[in-house]
């Protein structure tokens, strides 16, 4: 076996352990916050990463459809960022979106395109109302998984 071979693989971009399913959030700040918490708690990002979602959606927002949001940080926070990953948060009651209705959060931290794959898969799903459905209603990390592999 090579040295190469035994480098251990970098951890997937959407890991089980970046996926919180039953959550609740007061707004869509609190929802932000929450983001930004998961992706410093799983090393991907520091805290001033986690503000910069903030900085981003005051100035667009990152509403995508069919109940989804993709909270990401601005350019400039990308120095912030220590490794490419995306969380899954999902809020069942659903957060006022600036007059939309999210209920999933698919946050990225992401310095260049590692995460283009997992978000065409994610238009891949919101494109089809049945597996956005599912989605949105998913139940265990495995489902969210299966839906959102490229």
């Amino acid at each position: 076996m090579s040295p190469e071979s035994s480098t251990p693989a970098a951890p997937p971009l959407l890991d089980a352990s970046a996926i919180r399913l039953g959550l609740a959030a007061e707004d869509k700040a609190d929802a932000l916050r929450q983001c930004g918490a998961v992706l410093v708690e799983i090393g991907a990002a520091t805290e001033d990463y986690a503000a910069a979602l903030h900085e981003r959606e005051k100035s667009v927002s990152t509403y995508v459809g069919e109940g989804v949001a993709i909270p990401h940080g601005t350019n400039e926070s990308r120095a912030h960022i220590e490794r490419a990953a995306l969380a899954y948060l999902q809020f069942p009651d659903g957060i006022d979106w600036d007059g939309e209705t999210v209920t999933v959060c698919v946050a990225i931290a992401s310095k260049s395109e590692e995460h283009v794959d997992i978000l065409a898969a994610l238009a891949q799903v919101l494109m089809d109302p049945e597996r956005a459905a599912r989605l949105r209603e998913a139940t265990s990390a495995q489902d969210v998984l299966a839906l959102l592999s490229p």
